[in-house]
Formats: structure tokens, C-alpha cells, sequence
């Protein structure tokens, strides 16, 4: 018999409240052992960000002075990935420590689980006063929304269903979309401000979750940042496939002209980022507070070179996941600092328990603190990192029964992209209580110290595998499968372990009540 609406929202409660209220407690048990100040959070994040489309990881055009200043100055990780190669899974595991397959977030759109634990939540429970800006991407931003912001452990939010363009249409806490004028990043950066300016008036420590739309496609930018980039449209001539700005539908055009539109957005929002750091140097708060910057997935196909990482945005490969990763935080990175460190958006959570004296919570955590990196004390990941593009057509094509009501998915936010027709976006999510065989397919990968193994299924035959050794081969071109069979055995081994602990979590069962 299927779950009524009825029956899941009640065993939900029962969840949620046992969750947080082991979290309550443990952090009166922090309280009471004298666990230190902890620092201001902002925590940033480009749609669509590479690896190397910044000026500090080499890009022969794109211009970064911010972020450049930011590596120079701070904590740069050489390999810094997302958790998933799109974005929403990627918002997903940035939110939670969780591999987004955990909770059903499979691909752009589909939504998270009311039931996650948030690093909102940890944090609001510490004392911190939580804040979200820009795109949410993980169900609809609407106050009625059970994954709004709001829901998901933020006091306040100025945010967007999905990606947005110049002059945006933005919701304020739950509220009808608003339109704000300007630049998008300039937007977001100005709303963040506010923000943190009402918290320290408040003496309230912050987190501000800051998600830039830019560099996401349709592209527009800024008369004199399309002046940086004048000369590309003479340069890249082959035509790319993105979306139009007058009608919001697909349409091809020369790279070079699309190159120059994104590199205009990324400087400007490298631009809004110098912005907020001169605010926090300008109110005494820079020393001690941690901002971090990372991309959601990497470059979009329209839009890479095809150097110096093998794939783009969608796949498993380094050119799909590895991302810009920044820390700069003056009192705990005294000096500037490199490391080799594979940190992942997946160790947000873990990091900030551990610097907030907060336990993790009560279910699989596939991320790891990054402290000892921070302090200099390691240089090596000590747990495997999995990439795994779900098979959603497994669950859609049975009718499945909708985690979330339909009507509570439907987002409010317009954007100039339309999607069948439409100018926003809806969410979903659903049960699958009893995953099969077929579930543990789609393409996949696993990264253990150096080497990294990548699985693809094609739609006949034997599944393909691929081994890299990611120190001596960064660009994935050798592959090692067939002369390193102990290697790769072990690899999938473990690859399928730890599948089948998600495959447990997607069918709800981190959710049931403990005795």
C-alpha cells in the first residue's frame, strides 16, 4: 500500500523533531563547556563557476583581480570539487554534508527533503543569526514552500527559485517576487550587506549563504566589463548552443560573442565579492570572519576550452566537478596557503560543526571536516569522494508518490529562460522505497587518494570503466583499467558499498524514528 500525504507529514514530525532536538541538546552541552567564539560565516558560491575560469588557475582571458586577491592572500585548494556535476544536487550537498541522491535532489530541479538538516539549522542553534541570497534552486523560495529557506533553518532570505539576469525579480522572505535593479551580483552583494549590518547591530554572530546567478547562461553583461572582451567574438567563431535574452528560447550564436558575455558577468561579480570584502575591512570584521567562495559545477559546454580538464558541467569527469575553492578568514589563515587537499561542498557542514562544537547529525555525512586542512595538518583526504549522476527515469516512469505536494512545488520567481513555455520553474521530489538493481547504474566515479575511478552504463552491453591516476594524469587521458585490475576491483567495491547505503537514505529510511 502507498504512504498517505496524511501518514508521511506525520512521521515527518516525528523525525524532524527528534533530530533537532538532539541537536538543541548538544548544543546546551557546547554551552556548557565553554566552547570559544565562533567566527562570522559567509559562505559564496558562483552557477556554473569552473575551475579554471578565474585569473589565479591560469585562464588566458577571463579577469578575477578579486578572487585572484583572495587566492594571494588566503587559502586556495588546488582541487577544490562540487558534489555533484549540476547544480541543484550540488545546492543539495552544500546544504547538508549529504550526496544529493541521498535525498532525491537527482538533477537541476528536483527539490530537497523537508526532513534534511541544514547547516542553517546548526548554526541558528548555535546563535548565529542565518541568512540565504540568490539562487535557492533546491524547491521554491515561496513562505508556503517546505523547502523554502525559511524552512530550511534561514531567519531571512532575498532569493530566486532558479538562476537570474540583470535586473532581477527576487522574493523577500516568502513574499511575491520584487523587482530589484541592477547588476545581479551588485544585487545580492547589496542585499548580504544589509544583512550583516542588522546582525551586528544585533551583536548576533552571521551566516550569510550568498549564490550568485552569474556566470549561468542567458548571458548579458555591463557596457564596460563587454569592453574587457572585445576581442573574443574575432577569436571563437564556432556556433554554441544557449539562450536567447529577447525570447528565452534556445538559439545558436558564435562562441566568441557568448565568451564575451560570460567573462563580462564573472568580473562583475568578482567585482560584488570586492565589494562585500571592503565592507567587512570597512566595519572591523574582516579578521574574523570566514569567507569562502566556491563554483556549483563546472563549465557549461557552450562555454569551455577544453583545457586543461577532460568534460564540462553534466559529467563525471575533473572538467565537470572541479570548481574554484577559496577560504580567507585573516585570524585562522594568518598567512597565505596552498593546499593539495580534495575538499568537496560536501564539507561545509562537517567544517562548521566542528568550528561551532555542534555534533553531526544522526545519519550518513558523506562530507569531512576541513579544519585540520585549514590549520595546516593535512594535506590528504582520508575518505573516498563518490560522484554519481542517479538514473531519475528509474522513479518517474512507475508513477511514483510525490515526497512534497505538487502545489507546494510550484515556484513564483520569474527568470528569462522558459521551460516549456514557462517563465519559472517547478520542483519535485518522490518516494522509492524499493530501489532495484538498474538503481545502482548512471555514470559514476570515485576518487581515493589518487586515483579516481569513472564508471559509464551504455544502453547495451557491459558497463565501461575507466581508472586515472589524477597526480600523474590531471587531464584523465590514460586509462589504467586494464594494467591496474587489483586497483579498480577495490575501487568498485567500494564504489557499491557506499551506493548501497545511499540507495537506503533515498528510501527514507535516515528519516524513521529511533528507539
Amino acid at each position: 500500500m502507498k504512504p498517505t500525504f496524511s501518514t508521511i507529514r506525520s512521521l515527518r514530525i516525528l523525525a524532524i523533531i527528534s533530530a533537532l532536538s538532539s541537536i538543541s541538546v548538544s548544543f546546551s552541552k557546547a554551552e556548557s563547556t565553554g566552547v570559544g567564539k565562533s567566527p562570522n560565516i559567509i559562505l559564496m558560491m558562483g552557477d556554473d563557476h569552473g575551475w579554471e575560469e578565474t585569473g589565479y588557475n591560469g585562464h588566458p582571458h577571463v579577469k578575477t583581480p578579486v578572487l585572484d586577491e583572495m587566492a594571494a592572500s588566503g587559502m586556495k585548494f588546488e582541487r577544490f570539487y562540487a558534489g555533484h556535476p549540476n547544480c541543484s544536487p550540488t545546492r543539495a550537498s552544500f546544504l547538508t554534508g549529504r550526496h544529493p541522491n541521498r535525498m532525491g535532489t537527482f538533477a537541476p530541479g528536483w527539490s530537497i527533503r523537508p526532513e534534511e538538516i541544514t547547516l542553517a539549522h546548526i548554526l541558528a542553534r548555535s546563535g548565529y543569526h542565518c541568512g540565504h541570497f540568490g539562487k535557492w534552486h533546491v524547491g521554491p523560495v515561496k513562505k508556503s514552500s517546505p523547502t523554502s529557506p525559511g524552512a530550511m533553518g534561514f531567519h531571512e532570505w532575498v532569493s530566486h527559485d532558479n538562476f537570474f539576469e540583470i535586473d532581477p525579480q527576487l522574493s523577500r522572505n516568502g513574499g511575491p517576487p520584487e523587482p530589484f535593479h541592477g547588476e545581479s551580483s551588485a544585487v545580492i552583494v547589496d542585499e548580504t550587506i544589509r544583512f550583516i549590518d542588522s546582525a551586528v547591530s544585533k551583536r548576533q554572530p552571521f551566516l550569510a549563504v550568498v549564490w550568485f546567478g552569474s556566470p549561468h547562461e542567458p548571458y548579458s553583461g555591463l557596457p564596460d566589463d563587454l569592453k574587457l572582451y572585445d576581442d573574443l567574438p574575432a577569436k571563437y567563431s564556432k556556433p554554441v548552443h544557449v539562450t536567447s535574452n529577447e525570447t528565452g528560447e534556445n538559439v545558436n550564436r558564435p562562441q566568441g560573442e557568448v565568451l564575451r558575455e560570460r567573462y563580462a558577468e564573472i568580473t562583475a561579480m568578482d567585482r560584488a565579492i570586492g565589494r562585500l570584502r571592503s565592507h567587512l575591512k570597512s566595519k572591523g570584521l574582516k579578521d574574523d570572519t570566514l569567507l569562502f567562495y566556491c563554483g556549483d559545477n563546472g563549465t557549461s559546454a557552450d562555454s569551455a576550452l577544453g583545457t586543461p580538464h577532460r568534460g564540462v558541467k553534466g559529467q563525471v569527469y575533473e572538467g565537470g566537478i572541479l570548481v574554484p575553492g577559496l577560504i580567507e578568514w585573516p585570524n585562522r589563515i594568518p598567512k597565505p596557503r596552498t593546499t593539495p587537499f580534495r575538499a568537496s561542498t560536501l564539507d561545509l557542514l562537517p567544517t562548521l560543526c566542528e568550528l561551532t562544537g555542534q555534533p553531526l547529525p544522526d545519519r550518513p555525512i558523506d562530507g569531512v571536516s576541513l579544519i585540520e586542512a585549514l590549520d595546516g595538518k593535512a594535506s590528504e583526504r582520508h575518505k573516498p569522494l563518490y560522484f554519481w549522476e542517479f538514473p531519475a527515469a528509474n522513479v518517474t516512469r512507475s508513477k511514483p508518490v510525490p515526497w512534497i505536494d505538487p502545489e507546494l512545488q510550484q515556484g513564483t520567481t520569474p527568470l528569462v529562460k522558459k521551460m516549456g513555455g514557462k517563465a519559472t520553474r517547478d520542483f519535485r521530489n518522490f518516494h522509492h522505497d524499493n530501489p532495484g538493481p538498474d538503481d545502482f547504474r548512471g555514470p559514476r566515479a570515485i576518487i581515493e587518494g589518487r586515483m579516481k575511478l569513472v564508471i559509464h552504463d551504455p544502453a547495451k552491453g557491459k558497463s565501461r570503466q575507466e581508472l586515472f591516476d589524477l597526480e600523474t594524469d590531471p587531464g584523465e587521458k590514460a586509462n589504467l583499467a586494464g594494467q591496474r585490475l587489483d586497483e579498480s576491483d577495490m575501487l568498485i567495491e567500494n564504489l557499491r558499498g557506499w551506493q548501497e547505503s545511499v540507495l537506503r537514505s533515498l528510501a527514507g529510511k535516515d528519516y524513521e524514528p529511533r528507539n
